[in-house]
């Protein structure tokens, strides 16, 4: 294992949590799954750990996404010359990122199991609507 994470493992990482997350899987039914303690998936997941070639293809099947999936959305150049240490790496900044939030992730599944596209497009206007700053009070609530 590295020193210090690569910037690489850290987006795969993050890549296998939020797709995990969005199936409401476990750490540790994505461990067994793949003959894992949930341990070593939070490393995986948090980038300590590099995930291998042959344990990424089983990561992509029992996920039901494509190797190319772990990839998608890693910017183009990443700096070689600088690997963060353990400190630069702001690992709580990772766990507040609202994309990987269980309850974006229950949100975006709900929103996804209804049916209907003109009601799904209605509820995308509703909540696009309360969340815009509100003159009647903070976040959007009136008293």
């Amino acid at each position: 294992m590295a020193p210090h994470p690569n910037p690489v493992d850290i987006h795969v990482g993050k890549r296998v949590r939020m797709r995990r997350t969005l199936l409401g899987m476990s750490q540790e039914k994505l461990g067994k799954a793949i003959n894992l303690t949930f341990q070593q998936v939070q490393k995986y997941e948090r980038g300590t750990n590099r995930i291998g070639s042959s344990r990424l293809y089983q990561l992509s099947q029992v996920l039901d996404v494509p190797v190319s999936y772990f990839f998608d959305e890693l910017p183009a150049e990443i700096p070689s010359a600088e690997i963060p240490t353990l400190t630069d790496v702001n690992i709580a900044s990772f766990e507040k990122d609202p994309l990987v939030k269980r309850e974006t992730l229950e949100l975006v599944r709900a929103y996804y199991k209804i049916n209907d596209a003109n009601l799904r497009k209605r509820v995308f206007e509703l909540v696009k609507a309360l969340a815009k700053p509100s003159v009647a009070g903070k976040n959007g609530c009136a008293d």
